[in-house]
């Protein structure tokens, strides 16, 4: 199984907080990357260590696609980090195996055709790894089809996303992308309409917006929101309506909003 995109990284020294997302030594990342490349989201590595166990790690990582970071050194801190020997390389995992784009449009394309208004949930640069996993929660519970995140600038998919899901992590497909943009050009040839989660005044308001069709679902960061480029491939921008002087909600209240109007598009049309 391919993920998109691939490429390395250079950099200074790195300085990692432990936590259980995290897996460490040569032998051990060998092990995990032959027998589960799937849950691997990133590798980082330092510059100087060499061998022919780090050669066939860095071989693996490029056949699988995943990203492969150089620094020129490596420390791991937080409670526990003295005790560690990660002998120069250090490796971020999903808590779950990851689905690649190509397998989740393949697995989704014939229900699109049957009529199915499918729906995935598209979490754009989202850093906040409790807002990742109650939009996970979210998603499954209102029966979204998946969830897309990006590789780049986003939570790990790890213990602390796993607990805030609930346990959902586990129970829907989960697709980590390099563009966005890219990404979304794809599922729209499959048949999805894009839906951009914005506070912009000109926006359509979500209780006026029909979601019942084939929808990628898009919310932004917790800052700065859906990045411009990816605002631009939406086909509908919306906005959630809301009362008093605060402008907008958080990540997670504003994807569970969306999705659960969505869910009752739904239960409405076949009630009627």
């Amino acid at each position: 199984m391919k993920r998109q995109g691939g490429g390395q990284k250079q950099g200074a020294e790195k300085s990692i907080r432990l936590s259980e997302d995290l897996l460490w030594g040569v032998h051990p990342v060998f092990e995990g990357l032959a027998k589960e490349p799937d849950r691997f989201t990133e590798i980082i590595l330092q510059k100087d260590k060499r061998g022919t166990k780090i050669e066939e790690i860095i071989d693996l990582a490029r056949q699988r696609n995943v990203k492969i970071t150089f620094v020129e050194s490596l420390r791991l801190t937080g409670e526990e980090s003295a005790q560690v020997r990660h002998q120069g390389i250090v490796a971020r995992m999903s808590q779950t195996p990851l689905v690649a784009l190509d397998e989740l449009v393949v697995k989704l394309k014939g229900r699109i055709d049957a009529g199915e208004n499918l729906r995935l949930m598209v979490c754009d640069s989202l850093q906040d790894p409790h807002n990742l996993g109650a939009i996970i929660r979210s998603a499954l519970a209102a029966g979204a089809a998946g969830v897309i995140v990006t590789r780049e600038r986003s939570a790990p998919l790890g213990g602390t996303a796993a607990k805030s899901s609930a346990g959902a992590m586990s129970h829907i497909d989960i697709c980590q992308v390099t563009n966005l943009v890219n990404a979304l050009k794809v599922l729209k040839k499959a048949g999805f309409w894009i839906f951009g989660a914005v506070k912009d005044a000109e926006a359509q308001s979500l209780y006026q917006t029909d979601l019942s069709m084939p929808a990628c679902l898009v919310v932004g960061s917790e800052g700065k929101g859906i990045r411009p480029l990816v605002k631009k491939e939406c086909d509908v921008l919306l906005s959630i309506p809301m009362a008093g002087t605060l402008d907008s909600l958080n990540s997670s209240a504003a994807a569970a909003i969306i999705l659960f109007e969505a869910r009752r598009q739904d239960l409405s049309s076949a009630a009627g």
